[in-house]
């Protein structure tokens, strides 16, 4: 039975998860012999758990095979196993089980992206750069398969489907692809949550040297705020803003008090919504209710 666009399994093992067949044997590779996928956008540190799968391997070896595709040069590109390959290398292995795949460049991307996006904890920079590569492979094999047009299920709905994959939707991921914008000091500040996800995607609207400029003012001042920026939505295509101008407008907007409109909403309004036996306290409840769910929606948005 053909699996739904969309629908989640549950991938017991790297073979499953990358379509290999189980039967397909593994090879022993020289560990030299195999290099990064190309623009891998996931890093690979030596952290506490990369100690841990050191000392894993030291006593286990390599347990699931990683995943390479041979070029012409009679090496290999790694598509799912850096981690494991790197930690194979610490532990002094010579040699690692892997499975010789041939595949597209972009049949490659799509498995490594997906292989990745596994691990328990991904960065947000490592999120936007993986699903602007998969949207990219994703619409170059629609322009395969029609010549000129994308397939009707890449044209238009690419970051529905990769949303579906990940638990997100649309919009999430076309802001997440908004961050490989970013200069690197911004989006280093991402990565460790000293600019928040929203604000980061403003800025990304604007050209490198005005965000090198927000950078310096966020390192002098320790922060902004997304209502900060709004005046500077009009730049975004000018080039004739000076970094005087621009922290003048940064610091108007953060001394200028923010206040609320007052909203009213009539008893007449109330009345296409709720019965007329329901109190005044009753539909504060209800109202409140429905804020806070509109509130968490907005809260995983900025995931």
């Amino acid at each position: 039975m053909a699996q739904r666009v969309g629908q989640k399994v549950k991938l017991s093992s790297i073979d499953e998860l990358l379509g290999v067949p189980s039967t397909e044997g593994t090879v022993d590779l020289d560990v030299m012999t195999i290099y990064p996928f190309e623009n891998h956008p996931f890093r690979v540190v030596d952290d506490e758990k990369m100690e841990e799968l050191v000392e894993s391997i030291k006593e286990s070896g390599v347990l699931t095979p990683v995943l390479v595709r041979p070029d012409d040069e009679g090496t290999y590109e790694m598509i799912s196993g850096h981690r494991r390959l790197h930690a194979a290398k610490r532990a002094g292995l010579r040699k690692i089980p892997a499975i010789i795949k041939e595949m597209t460049n972009d049949d490659a991307t799509i498995a490594m992206v997906n292989a990745n996006m596994q691990r328990e904890e991904i960065l947000p920079s490592e999120k936007a750069f993986a699903f602007k590569m998969k949207m990219d492979a994703i619409k170059h094999q629609g322009k395969q398969v029609t010549g000129t047009l994308f397939h009707d299920a890449t044209k238009s709905n690419s970051g529905d489907l990769i949303g579906k994959e990940n638990g997100l939707n649309r919009t999430q991921v076309f802001r997440y692809i908004r961050l490989t914008e970013l200069i690197p000091k911004l989006l280093d500040m991402v990565d460790e949550g000293r600019l928040s996800f929203l604000v980061a995607v403003e800025i990304s609207y604007l050209n490198h040297k005005y965000q090198q400029w927000i950078w310096e003012y966020i390192h002098e001042n320790g922060m902004i705020k997304q209502e900060q920026l709004m005046d500077l939505r009009q730049y975004r295509d000018d080039d004739s803003l000076t970094q005087e101008q621009m922290i003048d407008i940064l610091i108007q907007k953060r001394s200028t008090p923010q206040t609320r409109k007052k909203i009213l909403i009539t008893e007449r309004k109330l009345n296409k919504y709720f019965p007329a036996y329901y109190s005044q306290s009753e539909i504060e409840r209800v109202i409140v209710s429905l804020l806070e769910q509109w509130k968490a929606s907005q809260e995983s948005e900025e995931q």
